[in-house]
């Protein structure tokens, strides 16, 4: 029978933060009731292999251009941090970069250590980098990846149903022309977005104009000059009225693209977009967009490798965060 935290703490009579605590000799138990948490869970055969005492989130880089320009993946560390502090455990923060020399040394360093156990910032993870995954002897969870086959845990942002309700906005405000701001590197959760996107227009029977798609390299300043190309290479009969983009830090580089080749937001093109960080609310104008709760996906991860600590691994389970949408003053109704 496996031993963990939850089995000492249903005979203790403590709570599973207080036998985590005892059992890492961390500070504010009473010496009384760790002497007895350690001499059950001594009793019980839990040993030193068996303990994990604290959690790393690892940041997978593979092109570091989606997770490096935003203030986005700070928040959601910000919750993890606050829960593992919750569950009485400890957090540090590993970057895991592909293009460093020293990958393979860093992630066999990873692997190795038993006492932590893992939340996988997969952003930009691909489906190639599955066994990348698979490699971890420990708990973990994977956070804004997945894989159909859900041979691991994994915590996401509901993309698609939130792309089409943004897309379906869209459509009630009168918006036909529709075009899509899509960043060139294909990860996960914007291959969903668009599917959600591809979803409302096709439902409402116009489908997805080729025309009206704008690869942009996803960072604020590259989306920016991007754009800026392809306003001068597009006449204004050619352009859509409206645009969703794969994300804010996008959208916010296309905006100041728009405005300085002389078209004005909404009045000549509306724009909606992904993931309400902190400036989308004081741009010109303010930003329609997703609003991603980014410390709660933080919290729901901790809260899950608490789970399977405490019970072991059993099920596997794809839990998906829902969106709320933020109407601003980016869009205009027809």
């Amino acid at each position: 029978m496996k031993i963990n935290i939850r089995k000492i703490s249903d005979i203790t009579g403590f709570s599973p933060a207080t036998v985590s605590n005892a059992l890492n000799h961390k500070r504010g138990v009473n010496a009384e009731t760790a002497a007895k948490i350690i001499q059950v869970a001594k009793e019980m055969g839990y040993t030193e292999e068996s303990r994990i005492s604290r959690v790393k989130f690892v940041m997978f880089k593979k092109y570091g251009n989606v997770v490096e320009d935003t203030p986005f993946f700070p928040l959601m560390i910000a919750g993890v941090e606050e829960e593992c502090r919750n569950c009485g455990m400890e957090m540090t923060i590993v970057n895991l970069d592909r293009r460093q020399a020293d990958f393979d040394e860093l992630f066999a360093g990873i692997c190795n250590d038993r006492t932590s156990a893992i939340i996988l910032l997969g952003t930009e993870l691909e489906d190639e980098d599955i066994d990348l995954i698979r490699a971890l002897p420990f708990p973990y969870v994977v956070i804004d990846y997945w894989k159909e086959d859900m041979t691991f845990d994994s915590v996401l942002i509901n993309n698609a149903d939130s792309a089409r309700m943004a897309t379906e906005y869209l459509l009630s405000k009168g918006h036909r022309k529709i075009g899509y701001i899509a960043g060139n590197f294909r990860i996960k959760p914007f291959r969903s977005r668009f599917a959600g996107f591809k979803t409302a227009l096709e439902k409402a029977g116009i489908g997805v104009d080729e025309n009206l798609i704008v690869k942009v390299t996803p960072s604020m300043d590259q989306a920016y000059l991007d754009m800026k190309d392809y306003l001068e290479k597009t006449s204004r009969e050619q352009l859509p009225t409206a645009f969703f983009a794969d994300n804010d830090i996008i959208a916010l580089g296309v905006m100041k693209a728009i405005w300085e080749h002389g078209l004005r937001i909404p009045d000549d093109i509306s724009m909606v977009a992904f993931d309400d960080l902190t400036f989308s609310s004081i741009c010109n104008p303010p930003l329609t967009t997703l609003r991603v709760p980014k410390q709660d996906m933080g919290r729901v991860a901790v809260r899950r490798i608490r789970d399977m600590i405490r019970d072991g691994e059993g099920l596997h389970l794809k839990t998906q965060v829902c969106t709320d949408f933020v109407e601003r003053q980016s869009v205009r109704e027809l």
